[in-house]
């Protein structure tokens, strides 16, 4: 009955608002978080993530031979190194333009009480090795996690997204219902 009614109507676009807001990237992973975002992401269990964290971290085969491709994997420190911090940006400004770099690393302080820092946060050891690069001697699954860790570590060092919201009040009907 409405659809038949509000065929019959006119419609009009009452409010038409745009509004831009920035959004600031998630954190680098550290274990909790890499386990939430590999569960969410890929459907891994906790323990599959750390399976195959560990073999990302004691050596797959790449191009270049078997090496370690990620940091150590338990971990709940957010730091990244000025090493990881400036490998970003060169990728960053090489993959997507300087547009997208920060004129300074962004750093991330951990909330947990008690937080064991002496270790970065998980990332990838050579941010230049490219997730493409690997996927072709590595296990899906690895592949898999290695792009999850390779995109998060970047995006933490990325300028923040820019996300334009539109809302349109339409009103139709006589008495605009």
């Amino acid at each position: 009955a409405i659809k038949e009614k509000l065929l019959k109507e006119a419609f009009k676009v009452a409010l038409l608002e745009k509004k831009e807001r920035e959004s600031s990237p998630s954190p680098s992973f550290m274990t909790s978080t890499l386990q939430q975002s590999a569960s969410s992401a890929l459907g891994y269990s906790p323990k599959k993530t750390m399976m195959i964290a560990q073999t990302l971290y004691e050596g797959v085969k790449t191009h270049q031979g078997v090496m370690g491709v990620i940091t150590y994997m338990r971990t709940d420190s957010l730091n990244l190194s000025t090493v990881a911090t400036s490998a970003a940006k060169a990728v960053i400004e090489e993959e997507y333009g300087k547009e997208y770099s920060l004129s300074k690393p962004r750093v991330y302080k951990s909330t947990a009480k008690g937080a064991q820092e002496a270790h970065e946060a998980i990332r990838p050891v050579n941010l230049a090795l490219k997730p493409s690069q690997i996927k072709e001697f590595v296990e899906p699954v690895q592949y898999k996690l290695y792009s999850l860790i390779w995109k998060r570590t970047l995006a933490t060092q990325m300028a923040q997204a820019k996300i334009a919201n539109t809302t349109y009040k339409i009103e139709a009907g006589k008495n605009k219902e």
